[in-house]
């Protein structure tokens, strides 16, 4: 184990050089055992809890989430589900039908500081503890714990039994400690959404009968034969955010030798239907693993397991639980989307509640180009987030990506603007600085925030570092507010001056961008102008393509004119042919001449 922790310490020693300023984060180490009762789905368990407070701030309060409590009939999760327009297919009313043994429970049965009891109060999913001793900044105290759990039917992430008969997926189990950072504590319920955490070591024993078969978050230390029946399995997991396990009597386990001596760890029912699609990933979830580690940055632990479980696909540390039964390429498509969360979201760790479109949109960008890379695949696969986009942007119901993941109006809109819009913002970012740098913003952005908490803000600081550029104002607009992109080509024509052409534009929509303009000519030749954005001070490379570069374009002027010399008539206008500007009204994008 001194080799991955060598890396844990080299990976933090990076970030802390290169972040100076007054960024801290809270550390828990948690020391769990657990007996699982597979005959009525209950467990009981005892959590040491070493809590380390890097705050300036002195704490009279601790939270603690206890997710199970959402499949209760009347939970806020059960409620809001029944009263959306658009519930998702995988709850409905499943919840409000639940019996007293189908439902879900997480109860603390004792919790003292320090060794001295302490009172707390459930509130749904968040206990509330009033400190008996305030945490003082720079202080440690240890919480123990006693609790009980039930475990739910399967509806949503987590569950017994679920639509594949896989017995155990067992997500967001254990009372977690809730986070606490510069903006106080995240104390979200838990109704629909994902999940924020704080960074630790966990050691986790789990007692359950000896036919099931055990895969997860961590490096396996112990599997011991107990009395009557069961095997104790020990995990350990090293800076981490959360810790997930799942169990099966069915199982199958291959492992698979990953890139930098990484171990491929994949769990799936042991069913002749799904052994052929099963074994053909194993390879192609390497080949993954290769790309992500190359475009973005290396994977610092030593094992990653693809397990056969939950209700679609949703992303945990060390590992990925997926429903199994599919086409291969769907099988590709959603361990290649789970698989880049390691890196958006486990290891660059934003706040999903308030964040849910860096972590969604993200992955979608970065494994939609894997995917395609890996499959060999043919077209534009960023298409889809696109098209997504554009028919939320022009719906009249878009809402910003600012909007906390809860309080979207419609699961759609969730879903559009999360995974659609957030990877368009990366992708047009591309379009904005040169995919070259955006490439170097996306590993400098790992290598400043992995085993942190960043922000939007801290990733287009790092941004800007890169590219030299000013981008506030992108993220000001494509982020936190409605604003659209509308460019058009106003008129084409002689100049007034003769001896050339006049093109002019306008900004019809509110939204600022710089333009990559190509012009066609009737003798067959083509240039390329790029009208940089004066709010932008400064301006991309093209590489070796020769472009020409006019005048800044400031954003209240709403038109643009330049002049064209050139003997040959232009027959074509495009702004921006790489279709990365996503321009909401691309009618106005083009002028041509009848011919």
């Amino acid at each position: 184990m001194k080799l991955v922790f060598s890396v844990f310490l080299a990976a933090c020693s990076v970030v802390s050089s290169q972040n100076s300023f007054n960024y801290w984060q809270q550390h828990v180490d948690y020391t769990m055992s657990v007996d699982m009762d597979v005959a009525n789905w209950q467990y009981t368990g005892t959590q040491k809890l070493v809590y380390t407070n890097h705050s300036p701030d002195t704490l009279t309060q601790v939270f603690y989430h206890m997710y199970f409590n959402a499949f209760q009939p009347g939970s806020e999760m059960d409620v809001r589900s029944r009263t959306i327009a658009d519930p998702d297919r995988r709850v409905g009313d499943r919840i409000a039908a639940l019996s007293p043994s189908e439902q879900g429970f997480l109860k603390a049965t004792s919790l003292v500081q320090d060794g001295v009891a302490l009172d707390y109060s459930a509130e749904e999913t968040i206990l509330v503890v009033p400190l008996q001793k305030p945490l003082a900044p720079h202080e440690s105290t240890v919480l123990t714990m006693t609790f009980h759990g039930q475990v739910p039917v399967q509806i949503r992430r987590s569950g017994r039994n679920n639509a594949e008969g896989v017995a155990l997926s067992m997500t967001q189990w254990y009372p977690k400690l809730a986070e606490y950072d510069k903006d106080g504590w995240h104390t979200d319920p838990y109704i629909a959404r994902e999940f924020y955490g704080v960074w630790g070591d966990f050691q986790v024993a789990l007692n359950i009968d000896s036919s099931y078969v055990v895969g997860g978050t961590g490096y396996l230390l112990e599997k011991t034969a107990l009395k009557n029946g069961r095997t104790r399995w020990v995990f350990e997991a090293p800076m981490v955010h959360d810790f997930t396990w799942a169990a099966d009597p069915y199982y199958v386990h291959d492992t698979y030798p990953g890139p930098n001596g990484v171990t491929l760890n994949f769990y799936y029912k042991n069913d002749p239907a799904l052994r052929e699609n099963w074994k053909a990933l194993q390879p192609v979830t390497a080949q993954l693993l290769d790309y992500f580690n190359k475009a973005v940055g290396v994977y610092p632990y030593k094992q990653y397991s693809v397990i056969q479980g939950g209700d679609g696909g949703m992303e945990y540390a060390m590992c990925t639980l997926i429903t199994g039964n599919r086409s291969f390429e769907s099988l590709v498509g959603v361990t290649a989307h789970e698989m880049a969360h390691t890196w958006f979201q486990f290891l660059l760790a934003t706040n999903e509640a308030l964040h849910e479109w860096m972590d969604e949109g993200f992955t979608s960008y970065i494994s939609s180009l894997a995917e395609h890379h890996v499959l060999n695949q043919e077209g534009d696969p960023l298409a889809g987030s696109y098209g997504g986009y554009y028919f939320l942007a022009t719906s009249g119901a878009e809402q910003p990506l600012s909007t906390h993941a809860d309080r979207y109006n419609t699961n759609r809109n969730y879903g559009i603007a999360a995974y659609s819009k957030g990877a368009v913002f990366l992708a047009q970012l591309g379009y904005v600085v040169g995919e070259d740098v955006l490439a170097e913003i996306i590993k400098e952005y790992f290598r400043t925030w992995a085993f942190k908490h960043p922000e939007p803000r801290d990733f287009i600081r790092v941004a800007e570092r890169v590219s030299g550029m000013n981008l506030d104002w992108y993220l000001q607009d494509f982020a936190t507010t409605t604003n659209t992109i509308d460019y058009g080509i106003v008129s084409v024509g002689p100049s007034a001056t003769g001896g050339g052409q006049t093109i002019t534009l306008e900004r019809i929509g509110l939204m600022p961008m710089p333009i990559d303009l190509q012009v066609n000519f009737a003798d067959g030749s083509s240039r390329l102008y790029y009208i940089p954005l004066q709010m932008m001070r400064g301006e991309k490379s093209f590489g070796d393509t020769p472009v020409t570069v006019l005048s800044d374009w400031a954003w209240a002027r709403p038109s643009y004119g330049f002049e064209v010399e050139s003997k040959s008539e232009i027959v074509e206008v495009i702004i921006d042919p790489s279709g990365r500007m996503a321009d909401v009204q691309k009618e106005n994008n083009l002028f041509a001449t009848k011919q």
